[in-house]
């Protein structure tokens, strides 16, 4: 496990929707923030009304923390001089009709003829976290071992219960929007890149995707960069939720690399791994995402979120320990489980006075925090890990 755990950085990529600071609806102004701003870290998305952001790689989750808290610095600065607010969540609640707008550029001018009203209600923001991994064979034939994993990760980030004005029934309604583009969902199981690449290659040829970056597996190996890429989560309104996906998220990699290269055991069969009932898994974090139960990655049946999360946690704890995380990750898994998701925090935000703009106006609140992870013990998580 340590050859892994020597120096794999992790990258995230953060998309954030703008919001007018009087109606606080979405609005189409990313292009007019983006003057603003840095182009080598700031970029515009498929909408208009979202702007996205990349932090350089990092191996100290310190490290990563800083550099996030910066960036979203800079945005909200340069965002709140127009009038206008960064929201960090999977959706936002109000909306002008002209958000529904693509960006000027021809690639998503062709989205847009191709997929229709997917591309103009793409009207959420994600986390990405990017786990360097070199060798691509490696990394492909890693990506399907990680997908039982991952629906624990989605409930720790679930931001969406609302959309278009209206209460979903969901903790994560972005990843139900998400899920009808044609390539979105789980990973099959590939043996080598080539086979892989060769399935890419399938799928332009079919006209259904015009390019590799159009395929929006929970987690691949990335189209551009020597990394595997967790892309199921919200976007997270704490900086905290993102550092502990992170840092599970690079703990998950390196425990399957291992296994994967040395045929180490691990919790799991990767061979009884199957796409359908990781889906299921998938639709379960979002339906609930902490606040009510998740199937569990080894036994298949459902657990309360707390229980699930910190076994997850446990399970890590060589890989965490390797990288000198688990002070940190355990001490923010156990501040997540305490606090409730941000889906439920939007929810009683809206329960106080009934008005959507408090809801938006909590989510701004959460962005704009500086908050950087602290180091405690883990006892809450420890304990529940028991249960």
């Amino acid at each position: 496990m340590t050859d892994f755990a020597e120096d794999m950085a992790v990258g995230v990529e953060e998309e954030f929707h703008i919001v007018d600071l009087a109606t606080r609806q979405l609005v189409p102004r990313a292009g007019l923030l983006l003057q603003q701003l840095r182009s080598d870290h700031f970029t515009q998305e498929l909408q208009r009304s979202v702007l996205e952001t990349g932090t350089t790689p990092r191996t100290r989750l310190e490290d990563l923390a800083g550099e996030l808290t910066g960036l979203r610095a800079d945005a909200v600065a340069a965002a709140e001089g127009l009038g206008l607010g960064i929201a960090a969540a999977g959706t936002v609640p109000l909306l002008d009709p002209e958000a529904m707008k693509i960006s000027p550029d021809p690639r998503y001018e062709q989205m847009l003829d191709d997929y229709q009203v997917l591309a103009r209600e793409q009207l959420i923001c994600g986390t990405q976290v990017h786990a360097e991994v070199r060798d691509r064979d490696l990394a492909v034939a890693v990506t399907h071992r990680l997908g039982p994993w991952l629906p624990p990760l989605l409930a720790l980030s679930c931001s969406s219960p609302y959309w278009m004005g209206a209460d979903t029934g969901y903790a994560s309604f972005r990843s139900m929007v998400w899920q009808r583009w044609p390539t979105a969902g789980p990973a099959e199981r590939f043996e080598s890149a080539d086979e892989y690449d060769a399935m890419v290659k399938e799928l332009v040829r079919s006209g259904v995707i015009s390019d590799p970056g159009m395929l929006y597996f929970d987690v691949r190996p990335s189209a551009h960069v020597p990394t595997v890429e967790l892309r199921l989560c919200d976007s997270c309104p704490r900086i905290d939720d993102i550092v502990l996906i992170a840092g599970l998220f690079r703990a998950l990699v390196t425990r399957e690399l291992h296994a994967l290269t040395t045929g180490a055991p691990t919790p799991l069969d990767p061979g009884s791994v199957r796409p359908e009932l990781v889906r299921a898994a998938s639709w379960r974090a979002a339906r609930s995402g902490l606040d009510g139960e998740l199937v569990d990655p080894v036994e298949g049946v459902p657990k309360p979120a707390r229980t699930v999360v910190a076994r997850l946690l446990e399970g890590l704890r060589p890989q965490l320990e390797a990288y000198g995380d688990w002070a940190l990750v355990s001490s923010l898994a156990a501040e997540a489980l305490d606090r409730g998701g941000s889906a439920a925090r939007q929810r009683e935000a809206f329960r106080r006075a009934g008005r959507l703009t408090d809801v938006v106006d909590l989510v701004l609140a959460e962005t704009r925090s500086r908050t950087r992870p602290r180091t405690r013990p883990a006892s809450p998580c420890a304990a529940a890990a028991g249960r």
